[in-house]
């Protein structure tokens, strides 16, 4: 059985920072699927995508929890773990995310 994931005190109640993949929306790049930083509520796309600007976030900022938010899915993942993480709650999204890939 694995560890504990011991960054869960990371976790904090966010708004997310766009309707999108934030870097990719300003850049015109398309994605997968989005992550939400439970940090600081930035918007990135996942590792599936072109860009992965959501792990860039994490190597960026530190910032170790994420949530699958595309369509919200509830779920949690710790970049610093390599883990998934059961979240206190899910994050509501701010009106319809476009769509790309």
């Amino acid at each position: 059985m694995s560890a504990r994931c011991k960054h869960l005190s990371a976790v904090v109640t966010v708004t997310p920072s766009a309707a999108g993949c934030q870097e990719c929306l300003a850049i015109g790049s398309p994605w997968v699927h989005l992550r939400l930083c439970r940090s600081c509520g930035h918007v990135g796309c996942c590792d599936s995508s072109p860009m992965r600007h959501a792990s860039a976030h994490f190597r960026q900022t530190g910032h170790p929890i994420i949530e699958g938010y595309d369509p919200p899915e509830g779920w949690g993942w710790c970049y610093v773990d390599a883990q998934e993480v059961q979240l206190p709650d899910q994050t509501p999204q701010r009106g319809p995310i476009p769509r790309f890939v």
